[in-house]
């Protein structure tokens, strides 16, 4: 896994590659491959324990969730759930697709199915940051414990921040920036420090945000033990008839 997983956060890298490092025997059936290809979904076998797995595709649209993604995420977190079948998620995205196109499609609408989905799943569910997660990335792919996730990881070289740190750089250091003699030299700087102090994470892992960090040789392992310790999980929630779904 390591070697497949680029350092620099920008270059893009196949996710089927580390979910096939991850499952057993590398077997991993995709489910509707051809629709929404940012995202990833299917299913895989730990210690011979089906799973579902979600995962970002930083080789499209560099793993960002848009409309498509996001329905056809939302449709399998409910069945896995509908079926007791545990979810693990890789998260590698840095926010939400932009554009106007996304906005009058309703991104709002559609992205919320998919963390209403997540807030209403009972199933054991664990959550890995493969590389980077941003923003509201973060509640749309389950890393943030508010949607209910059982246990969220880091590998050690991944990127916890609300903002990516170019973005950050240009807002924070922006004074420092423009009276800089040389200001991309300085922006650049900025960027390292942003990205070496803030958005790594062992600062995540002190405020309580994750619960552990890997070492990728280690996930598997890690993660078959994690889920077997999850198995007898019960969740007690108060009666109702149904939720209100963002139709």
């Amino acid at each position: 896994m390591q070697e497949i997983i680029p350092d620099d956060p920008r270059k893009p890298y196949d996710m089927r590659e580390v979910i096939q490092g991850i499952v057993d025997g590398g077997d991993f059936l995709e489910v509707m491959e051809g629709f929404a290809a940012n995202i990833i979904i299917g299913f895989g076998r730990l210690n011979g324990y089906s799973t579902g797995i979600i995962a970002n595709q930083p080789r499209v649209y560099a793993g960002c969730l848009d409309i498509n993604a996001s329905t056809k995420a939302a449709r399998f977190i409910r069945f896995c759930d509908a079926f007791n079948i545990p979810i693990l998620n890789l998260a590698d995205c840095p926010g939400y697709l932009p554009g106007t196109q996304q906005e009058y499609g309703g991104i709002i609408r559609h992205g919320a199915k998919m963390l209403y989905a997540y807030c209403e799943a009972t199933v054991p569910r664990i959550s890995v940051i493969v590389r980077k997660i941003y923003g509201g990335a973060m509640s749309g792919m389950a890393v943030s414990k508010l949607v209910g996730t059982d246990l969220t990881v880091a590998l050690p070289t991944a990127e916890i921040a609300i903002m990516g740190p170019e973005g950050a750089a240009n807002i924070i250091f922006k004074e420092e920036i423009a009276r800089a003699a040389n200001p991309s030299e300085m922006r650049r700087q900025k960027i390292l420090e942003y990205r070496e102090k803030l958005a790594n994470p062992y600062v995540a892992a002190e405020e309580g945000w994750i619960d552990d960090i890997v070492e990728p040789t280690a996930l598997r392992m890690f993660l078959i033990e994690a889920f077997d310790r999850l198995k007898k999980k019960k969740e007690t929630r108060p009666p109702r008839r149904h939720g209100t779904i963002p139709l």
